[in-house]
């Protein structure tokens, strides 16, 4: 139930009708309606295909189904995309996210999931683009972490030593921290090395 007191109030407005509007309708009073949109309580089950009716929608949009099953959906697609990744199956990986982008074209974490195949597979460049168009739009915060720490080997890969080094010198505390990369990026590593470093972060080998 908890996109239902947001989809209350939008559907309500959709329809130009006042929190006293939806109460008569019902035969409630305003303060229920008005405690169903700030979530402070839910409206009885029994009301929910009135409360459709009345928003000429279903009981399903009301309670926020296709949001709930596009993010099943979007999660049954990282999933995929791990195993394949995980088995070292990239280019099913990178097809996966692909095929998610034509539907999903601004979601981060297919724009980071791509990237992170990207970096997998070598293609340095284009996952570095990649993470740098997503970092900014991404709320997952151990992503964006992950995905930070596998960027300062991918500009060390593509000859950028001075951003891996800065953008290491700004990294948390953590396993993909400045303590454990700024030396990493400082010792000279072979291509062989930044690969396995990238494997690392983001399969957690």
């Amino acid at each position: 139930m908890n996109y239902l007191p947001a989809n209350l109030k939008k559907y309500r407005i959709a329809k130009g009708l006042t929190q006293e509007d939806v109460a008569e309708l019902l035969g409630i009073t305003a303060q229920s309606v008005s405690k169903w949109e700030r979530g402070e309580s839910y409206p009885d089950i029994t009301f929910l295909p009135a409360l459709a009716n009345i928003f000429e929608t279903s009981v399903d949009l009301l309670i926020g189904m296709d949001t709930i099953r596009a993010e099943q959906t979007r999660f049954s697609i990282h999933q995929k995309a791990v195993a394949f990744q995980q088995s070292g199956d990239y280019d099913m990986a990178e097809k996966t996210y692909r095929e998610a982008l034509l539907i999903y074209p601004n979601m981060p974490g297919m724009i980071l999931g791509l990237a992170s195949t990207l970096a997998l597979k070598g293609d340095t460049e284009e996952a570095i683009e990649l993470i740098e168009r997503g970092l900014p739009l991404s709320a997952n915060e151990k992503q964006k972490s992950t995905l930070r720490a596998a960027l300062c080997f991918l500009y060390l890969k593509a000859g950028k030593e001075d951003k891996a080094s800065k953008l290491a010198s700004e990294l948390p505390h953590t396993r993909e921290s400045r303590e454990v990369i700024q030396p990493l990026i400082q010792q000279g590593l072979s291509a062989s090395q930044i690969d396995e470093n990238i494997r690392t972060i983001i399969l957690g080998d």
